[in-house]
Parts: C-alpha cells; structure tokens; sequence
C-alpha cells in the first residue's frame, strides 16, 4: 500500500451472507468465532479442520481450495498457509470480493482490526495490516476509557436525535445539543459515585 493510500473505514453487515473461510486451524478458528458472531453463513473449506470448527455448526467443505469456491461470496477469510492466502487472493480479485488475507497485508483487499464491544458501541482500529499487535494495544486503551455505561449514553443520544429531527433541528445545531446532553449524564453518573463511596 503507497504511503499515499488510505483505508476507507467501514463496518459490513453479514448476517445471513455467504461469507468463505480458507483455512482450518487456529487463525481460521478465531477468525470463524468473529463471522459467525456477525451472523454469516460461512462455509470453511480446507483439508484438515480442528475440531472446534468441525463441531461449529457451519458448512465445512474438507478438500484443498478451488477458486470457485467464492462463486456467490460476499467476503472471504483467507487463513491457510501463504502459498494457499495467495491463491485465495488471486481468486477473489479476478471476482471482486473483498479478501481478509491473514498475515499478508499486501494481498489483503480488507483487513479486520483490534475490536471491541460494549453495549451498543464497536470499535475498530486499524494499522493497515502492518502491526495487528499494536491495534490490539490501542483497542484496549480504547477500552479503558469507554464508559461502562455505555448502553445510556446510546439511549440518550438516540432520544435528543429524534426528538431533534421531529423538531427539524439544522444539523449544525445538533452535536452542542448532544454534548450537552451527554455531560448532564456524565455529570449525574460521577456524582451518584461520589454518593456511594461517602
């Protein structure tokens, strides 16, 4: 990737797409956890499968990889040894499908990035394929300062907006409104812990 290039960020919706997994052991097993927690219908193909993918509850096509394999793909995981990730890449390419391609950034049309989950909330963060480790770190810092109350900040947010739109609010007036919103909550939340510790 040039220095140049940049990600387009974008968060895919893959319940019930037919999503390929090349590969059958422990990358391809991490990777199936998090597609078939998005709700993807996944087929993994691959000669040898450990157990926990065979007992997943998936599709599991035990054989080597054939480039029709992603016909009616809408994503593919590639995570078997490189010389297979290159042909899966290749494959995917010539069809336009998107390809996660495990540990060869410079294959990869898509890469996943260091996630994490609370309540309503998901981020991602990315370097690029280049240093996965890293975004894992940065994840978890991000981590520690997403309030684990989360959920109400959504609740909140989600109200004001309609109640916004139904008022036809110009948009420009809209995030002060939120922040404002949004510090009363906060406001409310330290004080209730301050209660508490007295």
């Amino acid at each position: 990737m040039s220095s140049e290039a940049s990600l387009f960020p974008v968060f895919l919706k893959l319940e019930g797409r037919a999503v390929v997994l090349v590969g059958g052991g422990a990358a391809a097993r991490v990777k199936l956890s998090e597609l078939i927690r998005a709700g993807a219908r996944v087929t993994v193909v691959a000669p040898e499968v450990r157990p926990e993918i065979s007992s997943s509850g998936v599709t599991v096509v035990q054989r080597e990889f054939v480039a029709g394999d992603l016909d009616d793909a809408w994503f593919v995981v590639a995570a078997a040894p490189p010389e297979v990730n290159r042909r899966v890449a290749a494959a995917a390419a010539e069809r336009r499908v998107f390809v996660n391609a495990v540990d060869d950034a410079d294959r990869a049309s898509a890469y996943t990035g260091g996630v994490f989950r609370r309540g309503g909330v998901m981020i991602a963060v990315s370097t690029e394929g280049r240093a996965p480790a890293l975004a894992g770190l940065l994840r978890e810092g991000l981590e520690a300062v997403v309030p684990e109350d989360v959920e109400a900040w959504i609740a909140t947010a989600r109200q004001l907006r309609q109640q916004q739109r139904t008022a036809g609010v110009p948009m420009g007036d809209r995030r002060p409104l939120l922040l404002g919103a949004l510090n009363r909550l906060y406001d409310a939340r330290a004080i209730g812990r301050s209660e508490a510790k007295s």
